[in-house]
């Protein structure tokens, strides 16, 4: 298998090489599978333009290997032209106790722990095993939702949104006190960033005075329909918008999007410091009022128009954020 192994690589058709990958997945060879890797890597020095089945191969590691080959892969820059970070890959096919003893210390193995958390595991007290770029509990709160999560598999992968609430006609009011945005603004807008810089996507956010209606009219909208959502539906749109890289853009995986949806709802209820404390957050999630509208925009892409209530300080924000497909 070896000496195949070397003469597929030294032909350097891509073809070829994801044949012999698909087949090392088959037969469950992850020595051959590493070592296709590891030559396509080194023939990369040569010349041989074999990026594409190098990643692919950490793909079919992180998705379909067991721990003891699945963690080494955590490392940065492994699988960058996949369908999505192998953080994410590897925890949607392993538990967390599958990889730890494999995963090298670093952010991505990290991310992953983090990914293993979003997918429902409860890893307090458990030792990150490199630097936490997400610094979020290590489990669920309560108030959370069940966040939507990816499917990959060898070829394809699934990224499902969160459910859709029935909307209904809502009046908007001729005119609105419009205020500055300020911070809960900047929030929104880098909720979508990766949409904007990555892809083609195009955002608008206003503030107003008042209820949500009026910053929809700030937002320039006056026939608009409206559903009244839960702060965790909320945070689950939020978390699945960040997730994603829009219609061009790399998908940046569930915790990274749990993460911004933490940010963006802690700047939008105004509650300070971070990580944020959780009790506090859930019951400032609470007590403002949260809504999907549909303004009868464009349909499919990527979508998220979101409006919020401070009752507290008496300011609504508005998002329109879209991606066509």
């Amino acid at each position: 298998m070896s000496e195949g192994i070397a003469a597929a690589v030294e032909r350097g058709d891509l073809d070829d090489l994801l044949r012999v990958i698909d087949g090392c997945c088959e037969t469950r060879d992850w020595a051959g599978l590493r070592e296709l890797r590891d030559r396509c890597e080194r023939a990369l020095e040569r010349g041989k333009q074999l990026w594409p089945a190098v990643h692919h191969a950490e793909y079919r590691l992180a998705l379909e290997a067991p721990g003891a080959w699945a963690g080494p892969v955590l490392v940065e820059g492994a699988g960058r032209f996949t369908p999505g970070p192998l953080a994410e890959v590897a925890a949607s096919t392993h538990r967390w106790a599958e990889l730890a003893s494999f995963a090298p210390a670093t952010p991505t193995a990290a991310l992953c722990l983090h990914e293993c958390v979003v997918r429902g595991e409860d890893l307090q007290g458990v030792r990150s095993p490199g630097h936490d770029p997400i610094e979020l509990p290590r489990a669920l709160e309560p108030w959370e939702p069940r966040y939507e999560v990816a499917t990959y598999r060898s070829f394809t992968a699934d990224f499902p949104a969160p459910p859709m609430p029935a909307f209904a006609d809502v009046v908007v009011p001729v005119t609105a006190e419009r205020v500055d945005s300020g911070e809960p603004g900047r929030a929104l807008i880098d909720l979508v960033r990766a949409w904007t810089d990555e892809s083609e996507a195009t955002v608008e956010v206003a503030a107003a005075r008042g209820a949500a209606p009026a910053a929809l009219r700030a937002l320039g909208r006056d026939e608009v329909r409206m559903a009244e959502v839960d702060g965790a539906l909320a945070l689950a749109w939020m978390a699945w918008a960040a997730a994603s890289g829009g219609r061009y853009g790399r998908r940046r995986g569930a915790a990274t999007g749990r993460l911004d949806a933490w940010l963006t709802s802690a700047a939008l209820v105004g509650v300070a410091g971070w990580p944020p404390p959780a009790a506090a957050l859930g019951a400032a999630l609470d007590r403002a009022r949260w809504f999907l509208w549909d303004g009868g925009g464009p349909v499919g892409g990527w979508s998220l128009r979101l409006a919020v209530e401070d009752r507290t300080r008496g300011i609504a924000w508005a998002l329109a954020a879209h991606d066509q497909a």
